[in-house]
């Protein structure tokens, strides 16, 4: 079973496709389980340390962002170099974008005088430009699916800005989270489809 895992990851990457099968399930159990954990935690419905919801953050993203850099890198050794240059530019957007994120969260809160802003500015925020990058990479890679995701996240993020409250999470837990377990399941069906 390992090996045809193996060899259907090997084809795709021969072809110059990016399979984030497992990326997107990395990022699935961050929106589920970490959003969901603070979720619950700030609607007093469990009770669970304070450092909980960012460690199961934080352990899905660092999952997702390893998978996607390791399927991302396989792909471009069967890559041209202009598809390759395209991909390195694009990577560089996420150093750019939460450089530039980080720099508006901390500003907002100074100037606002309101730490609090950080709880939602971050994980909203994170999901935009996340989801920006992603229509950046659908469209060099003629990934519809993925440029779809990116196109959902930012809209799911920038709306759930709307709902006050612990509602906020939930609408990340359910329609984030939800979002990259069906990418992922669809993620199966792209890469059986011959390109045209």
């Amino acid at each position: 079973m390992i090996n045809v895992v193996a060899a259907r990851a090997t084809a795709g990457a021969r072809t110059g496709e990016v399979d984030n099968r497992a990326a997107y399930l990395g990022f699935a159990f961050a929106y589920v389980f970490g959003h969901g954990a603070a979720l619950l935690s700030k609607a007093d419905l469990v009770t669970m340390p304070s450092w909980l919801p960012i460690a199961l953050l934080a352990t899905g993203i660092l999952t997702g962002v390893t998978f996607a850099m390791t399927a991302s890198l396989r792909a471009q050794r069967f890559a041209s170099e202009t598809r390759r240059r395209a991909e390195k530019l694009v990577g560089m957007a996420w150093v750019t974008g939460f450089t530039a994120l980080a720099l508006v969260i901390t500003g907002l809160s100074t100037v606002f005088d309101n730490p609090d802003l950080q709880t939602v500015l971050w994980p909203a925020g994170s999901a935009i430009v996340v989801g920006l990058i992603y229509i950046a990479e659908g469209a060099i890679r003629g990934n519809v699916l993925h440029y779809n995701l990116g196109t959902w996240l930012a809209l799911v993020a920038a709306g759930a800005l709307f709902v006050s409250g612990p509602g906020f999470f939930g609408v990340l837990t359910v329609l984030g989270g939800g979002a990259y377990l069906l990418a992922a399941f669809l993620e199966r069906r792209r890469l059986r489809t011959p390109a045209r």
